[in-house]
């Protein structure tokens, strides 16, 4: 096991240099823009020559690439260009906004979706068609658009919650719950229905296999033969598509932020990218690309623990 985790997080780290080298790549033909953008529009093109020189980005690429990642390996991620702030705090004080609103989310997303699918593979008629309705609706209706109506009913019409902006956590706990639970409420629509789906399909399986029906046999109440076993056995699939859902949250979470003014890491990251501000750009690069191997070697881990004849070693 250990040397499992060791492997891949060997192989994590290898694709994060692969990513961040592309990334510089890609950035380093905008370096005159890049520059321009900084010096503003009235910038002449000696102006920018030496605007690029005092950045360093007139070295070659390859040495500016070295340059940041011996520096990132150190936790240094470097400056904002346009705002001289530490790359390291501003993400740092940005990502909790952000995981404040994805973490509720998907923890959402679990309760929702594992009680629809359970509750959908094992009552057929009206239950059944309830949770598959609901999970159709999560998959046609997108996440701007649950948004929107939840803003346009929740905050305007019945006036229960804020329609945009943020309070912290430490500053006022009630305030900061109903800031995020419109957000919330929207990301979490589309979770759960893939994880409903896939809930209800993979029980479905587990309950036709001849272990329910010996263990049924026993006079074991299906209840216990539900929690015990059978859920424990489709836990693995589910697992995976509540990782992905969590990748995919934290993607989804620029066009929240924007929506709802959210001080977070997805428009930050937005800004960045907007402003071309190279030393933000590369340090969410790298978390991102590290977030996703972390996730994937957890789930990993989470299969292994449930399900012995899937452990690795």
């Amino acid at each position: 096991m250990i040397l499992y985790v060791l492997r891949r997080l060997t192989a994590g780290l290898v694709l994060a240099v692969l990513v961040t080298m592309i990334t510089f790549l890609l950035l380093s033909t905008s370096f005159d823009d890049i520059a321009g953008s900084i010096l503003g529009s009235s910038a002449t093109p000696a102006r920018i020559e030496q605007q690029k020189a005092q950045l360093g980005l007139d070295r070659p690429v390859l040495v500016q690439y070295l340059d940041w990642l011996s520096h990132a390996v150190r936790g240094d991620f470097g400056l904002s260009y346009f705002t001289s702030e530490p790359v390291r705090s501003a993400i740092a004080a940005r990502l909790g906004v952000t995981l404040s609103v994805v973490l509720v989310a998907l923890l959402l997303t679990a309760v929702v979706g594992v009680t629809l699918g359970v509750l959908a593979a094992t009552r057929a008629g009206v239950v059944d068609r309830i949770a598959q309705g609901a999970s159709l609706f999560g998959h046609l209706v997108p996440n701007l658009l649950i948004a929107i109506g939840l803003v346009w009913l929740l905050a305007l019409r019945l006036h229960w919650l804020p329609a945009t902006g943020y309070t912290p956590l430490a500053e006022d706990p009630a305030r900061w719950a109903a800031s995020i639970t419109i957000p919330v409420l929207a990301l979490t629509a589309a979770g759960a229905a893939s994880l409903t789906s896939q809930v209800r399909g993979a029980m479905i399986d587990e309950l036709r296999k001849d272990y329910v029906r010996t263990l049924r046999t026993r006079g074991i109440r299906l209840r216990s033969i539900l929690l015990r076993h059978a859920l424990r056995n489709a836990a693995g699939p589910a697992l995976t598509v509540l990782s992905l859902e969590f990748v995919q949250m934290f993607g989804g979470a620029l066009v929240i932020e924007q929506v709802f003014a959210l001080p977070g890491f997805g428009s930050y990251a937005f800004n960045a990218s907007l402003q071309g501000d190279i030393p933000i750009i590369m340090g969410i690069t790298l978390f991102a690309v590290l977030l996703v191997v972390c996730v994937n070697l957890l789930v990993d881990l989470a299969n292994g623990w449930l399900n012995p004849k899937a452990r690795i070693r």
